[in-house]
């Protein structure tokens, strides 16, 4: 067994970012300044998009983007094997959640349950790239057109993936958003934080204001030499802005998010190698061809009906073995709150049921070495009574 705890995830950062961090303390410019500006302009080139809106959380920008394209009492459909922020960024804009249930095999948003929730109050769809698996984004701008209706990506997974050829958050037009996380356990880490990737100005002129308490000015625009002291409010806003000190970890982590990536792949060609066989395990699909998957997890299915235990319990002799799992998602309508906004119940979402009471998160993460990984792979493979 291993004599020091395997976490599911843990970020790596290097010395220059470090460095970087304490330039702004030490310089006196640690709320949104000249570094934000620097990363937004630097994230928006790596994607495609012609505009980068940075905010304190991905969960501020699913928010800023949803208000960005709903008025309260507008219906959103969403999928129900997510993180709760995505639900809660409609409610917060007043609007309802629809939630659908997901395809069984890829574990995103089922494309005919969207369609069929579609109704004369909807006004926008967010799917979500599930462990960094792109959504079907042909079928879905397909329904937006039809209906009229726009699109947030919720993208918290999906960085460096890539849909036929085009990153994620590249920009794909009017009422088109995408959002980022950057939290510790993502693709790269502001510590907390995430991006709002748009090619509507209107949109991402709209999410400016807003996450600056609607003023025309941000500080680094009013407190430089040159600035000018005078802005105007447009409209009641929110406090959602990033800091200086966390882009500046941001943009360095960017430049590391290919070799980052391509360390994640390494790890899941073995988990998919070496685990192929293993009796009681459901390894994802392989990616779609055309596709590439950012791998922000990896969630295989525990099968509980052939190996005479829960995915709890595998959890637990996981942890024993001094190896930490997780656990994304349980499906959102059976959370209380959910479950009495949506009006859902138990078996009405069947697929998204099956996988959240059978999936877990491994571990995963850039600095993982080689001999992490085994650990892993031996430790399953006798929690699945395969080792010989």
């Amino acid at each position: 067994m291993r004599k020091e705890f395997l976490p599911f995830a843990k970020p790596l950062v290097s010395e220059t970012a470090i460095a970087d961090v304490a330039d702004s303390i030490r310089k006196g410019w640690m709320a949104m300044g000249p570094k934000t500006v620097d990363f937004e302009n630097k994230f928006a080139s790596y994607t495609g998009a012609k505009f980068a809106v940075s905010v304190n959380s991905a969960t501020a920008g699913l928010h800023l983007a949803v208000m960005a394209l709903i008025k309260p009492g507008d219906e959103v459909i969403t999928t129900a094997m997510t993180f709760a922020s995505t639900v809660n960024a409609i409610i917060y804009a007043g609007g309802k959640p629809v939630l659908v249930d997901i395809d069984p095999h890829t574990f995103n948003i089922d494309i005919n349950a969207v369609e069929k929730a579609i109704t004369p109050q909807t006004k926008a769809i967010i799917p979500v790239h599930f462990a960094g698996r792109p959504c079907d984004m042909d079928a879905l701008e397909a329904l937006a057109a039809k209906y009229n209706l726009g699109i947030i990506e919720d993208a918290a997974h999906a960085l460096g993936a890539e849909y036929k050829g085009r990153k994620i958050g590249a920009g794909r037009g009017k009422n088109h958003i995408a959002v980022f996380s950057f939290h510790p356990t993502k693709n790269i880490t502001t510590g907390e934080g995430g991006m709002v990737c748009t090619d509507d100005e209107d949109a991402a002129e709209i999410m400016s204001m807003q996450r600056q308490n609607g003023m025309s000015k941000g500080a680094w625009n009013r407190y430089q030499a040159n600035g000018k002291a005078h802005y105007d409010i447009f409209k009641p806003g929110l406090k959602y802005q990033m800091m200086d000190i966390q882009a500046a970890i941001g943009r360095d982590q960017l430049t590391h998010l290919e070799d980052f990536n391509n360390r994640r792949r390494e790890i899941v060609a073995r988990y998919q190698k070496e685990l192929a066989d293993v009796k009681g395990l459901i390894l994802p699909p392989e990616i779609e061809a055309g596709n590439v998957h950012s791998w922000h997890i990896y969630t295989p299915l525990i099968d509980i009906d052939t190996l005479g235990f829960s995915r709890d319990d595998f959890m637990a002799q996981m942890s024993a073995r001094n190896i930490g799992t997780a656990y994304h998602y349980q499906a959102l309508h059976l959370f209380t709150c959910y479950g009495e906004i949506t009006g859902l119940k138990a078996g009405d979402l069947p697929n998204a049921e099956y996988v959240s009471e059978r999936i877990v998160s491994l571990p995963l993460f850039p600095a993982m070495t080689d001999e992490d990984v085994t650990d892993v792979i031996e430790a399953i493979k006798e929690i699945c009574g395969t080792k010989g």
